[in-house]
């Protein structure tokens, strides 16, 4: 049944992405498996978060306006179904706007700037102290995010972890100060304490940080998955681009001949099996030989691209399919972002008459 704003007879789900290019297999076992299981069970919200890919990119409004639609195309062909799951825009939901600004004055700046992922963006994207103000309010921008379809459970990557416990605390600090919750109410009981906010619980994929299939960093630490380190596999990726990627894969550098005894440990070759094969009797029999120099990198490396595609080419084939058609593409982001506006909308309504703040 088509989910509404007036009749939830499911715990609700929230998650999304901020579109930065097409979904890649760090993005499938960090959270998109978990959401395409978990359809039955829960009332599902995804956001694709455009606004905050101006963060960074506000010279690029094309190509953010193409990630949205990439990483759509990627939802329904990975199985995200819209008659269960309501797929949106959230420039196109302009309650969440309106939450950040009340929100940020709920997040104390010295707090925000202890976020370590903030940090480690920063960093990572060699920042320096060139960035916007729009920057420092993403992740309050992220709270309003959530907050706005006031859910239950968000399933993400292993990175985002201190972005919802800000959204905890956030969620803690409004239902006490503005709905009465006395602050020794547990999470669990704050709705029924009066509160306007659920506690929210993070679900974290299988693989919480999935290696890229690069080498490692000048500190020998192996990189996460990502398109702009360019050591991704994607899951619109066909066939010769898979094995490609595979057989140029990062393994073990002291290894140079097949019968060279070989370290699986911190190994992406053998991260990729353990993660993707599945068949593990066999993965561990391979590590074993790997360790005494029976087997080499290239029969393993083949093994590995055939298990890849056996997972990828279902979803780049329906890929296929919605390119042929993408004005249904538009549709299911029109339909979606309706039904998320009508929710949006009510908790907007709630919180500012909680605000005191309800004059027309």
């Amino acid at each position: 049944m088509t989910p509404t704003a007036e009749n939830q007879s499911q715990p609700r789900l929230l998650t999304g992405d901020t579109p930065t290019g097409r979904l890649h297999l760090g993005h499938w076992v960090g959270s998109l498996e978990n959401r395409v299981r978990m359809q039955d069970q829960y009332e599902c919200y995804f956001i694709i978060a455009n606004a905050h890919a101006f963060t960074t990119r506000a010279d690029q409004p094309d190509e953010i306006r193409q990630s949205v639609l990439d990483i759509a195309a990627d939802y329904l062909a990975a199985g995200i179904d819209p008659r269960r799951s309501t797929i949106f825009v959230q420039s196109e939901i302009p309650a969440i706007a309106e939450l950040t600004f009340f929100f940020a004055m709920l997040v104390p700046f010295g707090r925000l700037m202890r976020n370590p992922t903030l940090k480690d963006e920063i960093r990572d994207k060699g920042l320096g102290d060139n960035y916007s103000f729009g920057f420092l309010l993403y992740p309050v921008g992220q709270i309003a995010d959530i907050l706005a379809f006031r859910p239950q459970l968000v399933p993400v990557g292993e990175d985002q972890l201190a972005h919802l416990e800000l959204t905890r605390e956030v969620a803690r600090r409004f239902n006490q100060l503005y709905c009465g919750v006395n602050p020794q109410t547990r999470d669990e009981d704050c709705l029924k304490a009066g509160g306007l906010f659920p506690i929210i619980e993070p679900r974290l994929g299988r693989v919480r940080r999935l290696v890229g299939i690069g080498p490692p960093n000048a500190a020998g630490q192996l990189l996460k998955m990502s398109k702009s380190l360019h050591n991704a596999i994607f899951i619109s990726d066909d066939p010769d681009a898979v094995r490609k990627k595979v057989m140029a894969m990062y393994t073990d550098p002291n290894r140079r001949r097949a019968a060279d005894p070989g370290t699986v440990e911190n190994n992406p070759l053998w991260i990729f099996h353990e993660t993707f094969n599945p068949d593990q009797n066999w993965v561990r029999q391979a590590e074993e030989k790997y360790r005494a120099g029976a087997i080499g990198d290239v029969e393993c490396k083949k093994k590995l691209v055939d298990v890849l595609v056996a997972l990828i080419e279902p979803m780049r084939q329906r890929r296929l399919a919605l390119e042929k058609d993408p004005g249904h593409v538009l549709a299911v982001l029109r339909e979606g972002t309706a039904r998320a506006n009508a929710l949006a909308g009510q908790t907007l309504r709630l919180a500012k008459a909680a605000l005191r703040q309800n004059y027309l």
